[in-house]
């Protein structure tokens, strides 16, 4: 057993590395700059945290997702594992400590949302960390060309120019070769280096119904498999609506959304996981960072915009390699939708600069002022008071972000904070002269540690329970002790953040880029037709439809999807088939009668029906009134 098995199975309590993961620890140890593409469930975060504990020092890993950042050091500190946070949901004063704690208190893992990089804080105590590895979570999000770019993510160069010798591992689950190339441009790797395993999913097998009575067909689908399974819907209106009608249905199910509160999000999340729901109907809010291999199907009403998207949300069906299905169910209305949603996404240039002038008044920020704030955000109280639809300011905040003048973080639940901000010995002399507060300071010591290193969550309702008073009381107790300066107290908030990155400028100052607006409103058409071709085509194979989108070429028809399954029944094989399909093409540029076609191909005259009924059948060739048979052109 070598060092990193040992590693593995000391924390992990794998004997094992799953496909990859071995192979990229490898060429991190060898030095080597690495991208990593691995589809989701593959475990990517296994491949630094192992290769990070073989060695001394710290890593840094940059996340955008401050929910998969908190989930993971959670996890990391249940195994006794030193990991710590350091996002834009923090206090200066926890920023501080928390930095400080970094540099010299032997921890091993530093979870860092990217806008951290540029402070002076971060760059004061970097010399003090002795740094083993920067990792990349989601790295695509630092690719002009990724469908999540963010421009805070260009700072992990200034990384490699201040650890030039710390290498760097990139890790993503979806990648054109368009991104994965910009994605090693960007984070200045020496040389190209990327580790991919392919996203053939064998036992996956993909379908898409559509169907204009979505909801009996998801019912009918839902009765009929086995095991448990996501339901991913478009908003969060939907989840509570479509859990409601499984449940009218006699089958279990539950709604989860990024709008609910911590407490709530993790028990729906612990119910579907232990089996006790065995649907959940979500938001694309679901998913990050939940290991559940048994997942047999997930079920999309309607489809999401891009196969980066779909490949990812699909792709949590199936993880422990047995039978699963991937179900898009598409109404023609979703599709005609989808086709409008480029014009949504991108409103026009002057209704941008109206969005980000409004948030300056919003804020009550002086033109010149305001760069580096990190300000509470109600988009609905924003929305509300300019008259403007929540999706609209939603998508001028994303181009506004894209164009660098500032952060939109996710929305954040924080649990309430404490921490000591005096000497044990001052502690004692408060608590004799002050003995009203001495029961209630004991309480807090007793039911948390660490509170005179760190700040630590508390429990408000845990609190009072414990002392059998009411939680009114316990908030005057904590604010009372924090207005003497014995605890700095930061009560729970739930809201998303804006972080200007620059000063506010006049809107006359402000431009929108052809780079960040006409090149990327392209880019995002070009993701939107090729997920409608997955949603409509009724020729090729889905599985292959998606891995020609991600790269992989000449791949084989997978066999299991609804257009495979479909070919299968005709009793030719794929070379047959594909071969009469071709010359049907080749020779139906013009019209022409179908004896016609008999004599021209050659092959045998039954197989040859067989497959011209097909294409007829799913729409590829029109039947003239003429009689001439015609190959329909892509549209």
């Amino acid at each position: 057993m070598n060092e990193f098995q040992a590693i593995l199975t000391k924390y992990w309590g794998y004997s094992q590395f799953r496909p990859l993961q071995e192979e990229i620890i490898h060429s991190i140890a060898e030095g080597k700059d690495t991208l990593g593409l691995m589809p989701t469930g593959g475990g990517k975060s296994i491949t630094f945290q192992v290769y990070s504990l073989s060695r001394p020092g710290i890593c840094l890993v940059v996340t955008p997702l401050i929910s998969l950042m908190k989930d993971q050091v959670e996890n990391l500190q249940k195994k006794g594992i030193k990991a710590m946070a350091i996002h834009s949901g923090m206090s200066m004063q926890e920023v501080r400590l928390a930095f400080d704690s970094a540099a010299w208190g032997d921890f091993k893992f530093l979870y860092l949302s990217p806008e951290r990089i540029a402070t002076e804080r971060f760059r004061e105590r970097l010399p003090q960390m002795k740094v083993n590895l920067i990792a990349v979570d989601e790295a695509h999000c630092i690719s002009q060309w990724g469908y999540d770019f963010r421009p805070s993510y260009l700072r992990i160069r200034e990384l490699r120019e201040l650890l030039p010798d710390v290498p760097v591992l990139a890790l993503t689950a979806t990648a054109t070769l368009k991104v994965e190339k910009d994605i090693q441009q960007q984070l200045n790797f020496k040389s190209e280096n990327v580790l991919r395993k392919s996203f053939f999913r064998d036992n996956l097998a993909y379908l898409v119904r559509e169907r204009e009575d979505k909801l009996q067909y998801l019912l009918q689908s839902v009765q009929k498999a086995k095991g448990t399974g996501i339901v991913y819907v478009r908003s969060r209106k939907l989840t509570r609506e479509i859990s409601d009608y499984l449940r009218k249905n006699k089958v279990s199910a539950d709604y989860y959304h990024a709008g609910l509160t911590a407490a709530s999000r993790t028990k729906k999340q612990e119910d579907w996981k232990d089996g006790r729901t065995r649907v959940i109907v979500a938001t694309n809010a679901f998913g990050m960072g939940i290991d559940k291999p048994d997942v047999r199907f997930v079920i999309h009403l309607g489809p999401p915009d891009s196969p980066e998207a779909y490949f990812q949300e699909a792709g949590r069906a199936g993880r422990d390699e047995k039978k699963a299905y991937a179900v898009l169910i598409a109404a023609k209305s979703d599709l005609l939708a989808l086709k409008k949603q480029v014009e949504k996404a991108f409103p026009p240039v002057d209704v941008i600069k109206r969005v980000y002038d409004a948030l300056g008044n919003y804020f009550q920020l002086a033109v010149g002022f305001g760069k580096d704030q990190i300000l509470d955000f109600s988009i609905g109280d924003f929305a509300g008071r300019y008259n403007l639809p929540i999706t609209t300011v939603l998508n001028c905040l994303k181009i506004l972000q894209r164009e660098g003048y500032l952060e939109l973080t996710e929305e954040l639940d924080n649990p309430s904070r404490v921490h000591f901000q005096v000497e044990r010995d001052d502690l004692y002399r408060f608590q004799v002269a002050n003995a009203s507060f001495d029961g209630f300071i004991k309480l807090l010591l007793r039911s948390y540690s660490g509170l005179f290193q760190n700040y630590v969550g508390i429990d408000e309702d845990l609190l009072a329970k414990r002392a059998n008073i009411s939680i009114d009381v316990v908030y005057r107790f904590l604010n009372h002790l924090n207005s003497h300066k014995i605890i700095h107290y930061i009560p729970r908030k739930k809201t998303p953040f804006i972080i200007f990155t620059r000063e506010r400028l006049e809107i006359g100052r402000l431009k929108i880029s052809k780079e960040n607006y006409t090149d990327r409103k392209n880019e995002y058409q070009e993701r939107i037709d090729a997920m409608l071709r997955y949603s409509t085509s009724k020729l090729k194979c889905r599985s292959q439809l998606l891995l020609e989108y991600f790269g992989e070429k000449g791949s084989v028809r997978c066999g299991k999807c609804d257009i495979c399954l479909e070919r299968n029944e005709l009793g030719l094989s794929q070379l047959e088939f594909d071969n009469i399909a071709r010359q049907l093409k080749e020779y139906l540029h013009e019209p022409c009668l179908f004896e016609e076609l008999i004599f021209k191909i050659n092959h045998n005259e039954d197989k040859i029906i067989q497959v011209i009924r097909w294409l007829i059948d799913n729409g590829k060739i029109i039947h003239r009134i003429d009689n001439r048979l015609e190959w329909r052109q892509e549209v």
